[in-house]
């Protein structure tokens, strides 16, 4: 037998009550919560007669399977590096990002490579036209590929045409929120919806060893839309990061099944479309000034590769009780530790400052290993002193002011040489790296940062 159950769920942060309420408790939006009816089956095992399964294999079955199952390239370097290779077939990839950064550009152009290499992808366009989509093309001289598009977002008649067309190997959706079921009776976009669709898509993609692109939208936080099971029924997730003001693209790997995750590529949108940066390091640091105050050079590492990034910080005269501090492309409360730290076990003082501290380039960093970078930063701008020429800097600072050990050291390093960097300020490393140039500073305090000013 089967009872009918209604839950209330927020379109904006996917939380579930079951009363309806103007208002989201969670995320404090309104007029967000929409109805979902759920259909809860309840079975009764007691006489039920179980057949014995035929789907168990081996895991030396399942190797000898392996060869049909193979990866795509893309023909772009940093996307292929992002996917651990390139496209494996089969698999759901889910691609977000914010309005107008250049998600469909990058992946029309990843068909048109596609189509040089002989494999035959379909187009789902739920959101723009077939003349808008030829506009597109024209600007991105791709008029010559070969890709089938359609307009067509009902997931059965999809489904059909892919049936029906056994050798198309790739799928672009565009996007995930315009697909629909009819049977599950909701607008397109809604959790019901979304969850539905994508279960469509993946199980046709494991039947068919078909692979799906999927574009999804992101709310104003930044977050995919739709609930975080869609994540979590895919296999690779990609979040594309930039700003209007800006050329440059970033492509950042969150999840990936047959990858490495934290992966980071760089884009700079051009009028042709999208064109990969090679050598990022070079484009950040296009505009360092060696002798700036409050400018310091970090090598941040992100998966596979390392990239140098400038830090600054300013400080100015404060009339406010709490000064201000103002924070772009790092976390504020790491911030409010470094100032802390720097008070306590340098009697630096930052009390009567209003702080601004900036990540050049509109990158975004997580990793603690950018601890040390900026707190030289912030001491140069207090004490009006730029560090020692091509200097860089890295390492995570603790509570009590010892500097930490961090990952990669040997590849930061190698990237500071190449790109012509004569010091490294760095905590104690465990192992010399061998047949580096590069002059190594070691210091095991914060204190210790104080005589390079």
């Amino acid at each position: 037998m089967s009872k009918s159950k209604s839950l209330f769920i927020c379109t904006n942060c996917n939380f579930t009550s079951l009363k309806w309420s103007g208002k989201c408790d969670k995320c404090g939006s309104w007029d967000s919560i929409i109805e979902e009816n759920h259909n809860i089956e309840i079975a009764n095992f007691s006489n039920k007669k179980f057949t014995p399964s035929n789907s168990v294999l081996t895991i030396k079955k399942l190797g000898e399977d392996s060869e049909n199952h193979q990866r795509y390239a893309t023909k772009l370097s940093e996307l292929d590096r992002c996917l651990g290779g390139g496209l494996v077939t089969g698999s759901l990839i889910l691609i977000g990002g914010d309005p107008g950064v250049g998600k469909s550009t990058l992946l029309l152009q990843v068909l048109a490579n596609l189509s040089q290499q002989a494999i035959n992808s379909l187009y789902i366009s739920g959101e723009e036209s077939l003349n808008q989509i030829n506009l597109r093309a024209h600007r991105l001289n791709l008029l010559t590929a070969k890709i089938d598009i359609t307009t067509d977002t009902n997931v059965i008649d999809i489904i059909n045409v892919l049936y029906k067309n056994p050798q198309i190997q790739v799928v672009l959706v565009d996007s995930i929120q315009t697909t629909y079921l009819k049977e599950v009776g909701a607008a397109p976009g809604t959790v019901n919806q979304l969850r539905h669709s994508v279960l469509e898509f993946a199980a046709i993609a494991k039947k068919m060893n078909i692979t799906f692109i999927l574009i999804g939208h992101v709310t104003k936080d930044g977050q995919l839309a739709g609930p975080k099971l869609v994540e979590h029924m895919v296999d690779t997730v990609l979040y594309f990061e930039g700003d209007r003001a800006n050329n440059l693209r970033i492509l950042r790997s969150h999840k990936n099944r047959y990858g490495a995750t934290n992966e980071l590529a760089i884009f700079e949108m051009q009028k042709d479309g999208l064109q990969e940066i090679n050598n990022p390091s070079e484009i950040f640091l296009d505009e360092y000034n060696a002798q700036s105050i409050g400018s310091t050079i970090f090598p941040l590492s992100e998966g596979s590769r390392t990239i140098l990034i400038e830090l600054q910080s300013l400080i100015a005269n404060s009339h406010m009780a709490t000064p201000r501090r103002a924070v772009d492309g790092w976390d504020n409360n790491r911030l409010a530790i470094i100032l802390a730290v720097l008070s306590s076990k340098c009697q630096l003082n930052f009390a009567q400052y209003e702080v601004y501290f900036n990540v050049a380039g509109g990158l975004k960093i997580t990793e603690p290993a950018a601890d040390l970078a900026a707190a030289a930063s912030l001491i140069s701008t207090l004490k009006q002193q730029a560090l020692p020429y091509k200097t860089i800097v890295f390492g995570e600072i603790g509570l009590s002011g010892e500097i930490r050990n961090s990952n990669k050291s040997f590849e930061r390093l190698q990237e500071a040489e190449k790109l012509g960097f004569k010091r490294a300020i760095t905590p104690k490393l465990k192992k010399k790296p061998p047949n580096l140039k590069i002059e190594i500073i070691e210091i095991k305090h914060i204190t210790e940062l104080l005589n390079y000013f």
